[in-house]
């Protein structure tokens, strides 16, 4: 469907302001930053109201521009080292169960911020009771070095988004590489393999069908084995404009597609990233070791 009109699905989504202010009050109070907020997610309400968010560590300004993201980019600040204690105890006053943290990207430091992933990790796995943890982490411009130190860490979830397809890199996402962003999955999976691997994509930012099918290969080559898809939907006009509204029943087939080759795709035109994050991870265990590795790779 084209992009110049938003369909009837699109439309019936409502924001509940109550849910969103209670969850930015403890944000607030603890100085830290959401990336449901930042990003403008379209689940706000729902997962807010659930009384659970993904945490935006090392500051809310990226180092990158990717033509379709919301947050903000430029220069950063510096890091600040009281982030992982103090996130750890926003969690656990809010009772989460399931975090999720990610970042913007940080090519400004030596190690893309691994070692902060590792620090904040490490403080939740701290807390009692401990929730179960998944990072949302950049490429590290494909240093396996840096993926190695947040490994090392521990979380039950590696998670790396590969965004959209490889033909739409260069207009959407110059700053990336398609091979960075599965080189970054398949070292995860080979290396720790009681580790789950997660990706997720936007469509609707001008893909056919068959390249979404073909990153979905891509991601269960290199042993993935969560996959989201959600429709990209234009935070701003600062914003590249969507190409085309995908239909829930194209939603479905992906999902079908995806449990033909193995993966667990999660897949609807509001799903991202972290959307429900911790029922997903149960259902993935429960279907045992169907993501492993059927191949390697090698970084570009």
């Amino acid at each position: 469907m084209s992009g110049t009109f938003l369909p009837e699905w699109i439309r019936a989504r409502k924001l509940q302001l109550g849910e969103l202010h209670d969850m930015r009050r403890h944000m607030v109070t603890g100085k830290l930053h959401t990336v449901c907020d930042e990003a403008r997610c379209p689940n706000r309400s729902d997962c807010f109201g659930r009384g659970t968010a993904t945490f935006l560590i090392m500051g809310e300004t990226c180092t990158r521009a990717c033509r379709y993201c919301a947050v903000a980019h430029g220069r950063p600040g510096p890091l600040d080292p009281d982030e992982p204690a103090q996130l750890a105890r926003t969690a656990s006053e809010l009772g989460l169960k399931h975090v999720v943290v990610t970042s913007v990207d940080r090519d400004d430091l030596p190690d893309g911020g691994a070692a902060h992933f590792a620090a904040t990790v490490r403080a939740l796995q701290a807390l009692d009771p401990r929730p179960t943890i998944e990072v949302l982490t950049p490429d590290f411009r494909g240093s396996l070095a840096s993926v190695d130190v947040v490994v090392a860490s521990g979380p039950e979830v590696f998670n790396h988004n590969i965004e959209t397809v490889r033909r739409l890199y260069p207009a959407v996402r110059s700053a990336g590489r398609y091979d960075w962003a599965l080189t970054v999955l398949s070292h995860v999976a080979g290396t720790a393999p009681g580790m789950t691997t997660k990706s997720g994509l936007l469509v609707g930012l001008g893909e056919t069908h068959e390249e979404v099918r073909e990153t979905l290969e891509d991601l269960r080559r290199v042993g993935c084995r969560i996959v989201t898809v959600g429709q990209y939907l234009r935070p701003s006009r600062e914003q590249v404009e969507v190409v085309a509204y995908w239909a829930p029943e194209e939603f479905a087939q992906l999902e079908v597609f995806g449990r033909s080759i193995g993966l667990e795709v999660v897949a609807g035109p509001f799903v991202r990233s972290s959307f429900r994050a911790e029922e997903t991870l149960a259902r993935t265990m429960r279907t045992g070791d169907r993501g492993r590795p059927a191949g390697r790779i090698s970084g570009s």
